[in-house]
């Protein structure tokens, strides 16, 4: 399959998942909800550029934004951790050795510290702004702390075992002129 085609068949797929299954979960504490909708940006592949990152991020929140009927609420963080992932992955891995010989980010591609580490991050920091923009709303700091933590935790949890019950392949690229 294409990458094209399977980051495609991923955009629906996130997005049928996180509004019609995992929206309709009743909240488990405190509004705390679990989030994987974001993984679809996470996996995006390697080599593509941080203008085609963060535009495929635009048009995956505003989609999602607009089947859960809250406007621009998670276009924002969701361009947000488009724009850091290029930083975080030049952090974590050797650029001349698994961006070249991979496709897109995985736990064969970064190993599980470093790819545990990129998912953490990018979590934590995507939940973090979207309970913030709600926030405003509250204003109550602890409340705020509890819900991030706790739904960071919770989204964590579902998107090791979404990478463990659903493993992508560790494509290799190949040097073709």
């Amino acid at each position: 399959m294409s990458s094209l085609l399977k980051n495609i068949f991923r955009f629906i797929l996130f997005i049928v998942v996180q509004v019609y299954i995992l929206n309709k979960v009743p909240p488990v504490h405190q509004f705390v909800k679990p989030y994987i909708y974001f993984l679809f940006i996470l996996w995006l592949p390697f080599n593509m550029n941080r203008a085609g990152q963060m535009f495929v991020a635009f048009i995956f929140g505003l989609t999602f934004d607009y089947f859960s009927g809250t406007p621009g609420l998670h276009t924002m963080p969701c361009v947000f951790i488009a724009y850091l992932r290029p930083f975080l992955l030049n952090l974590l891995i050797p650029q001349e050795t698994t961006q070249l010989s991979f496709a897109e980010p995985s736990v064969k591609s970064m190993g599980w510290a470093s790819y545990g580490t990129y998912v953490l991050i990018l979590t934590f920091l995507h939940i973090a702004l979207l309970v913030f923009i709600e926030w405003m709303e509250f204003g109550d700091f602890v409340f705020f702390i509890g819900k991030v933590t706790a739904t960071t935790a919770l989204s964590l949890i579902l998107i090791f075992i979404a990478e463990m019950l659903f493993p992508r392949q560790g494509k290799h690229r190949t040097n073709v002129a």
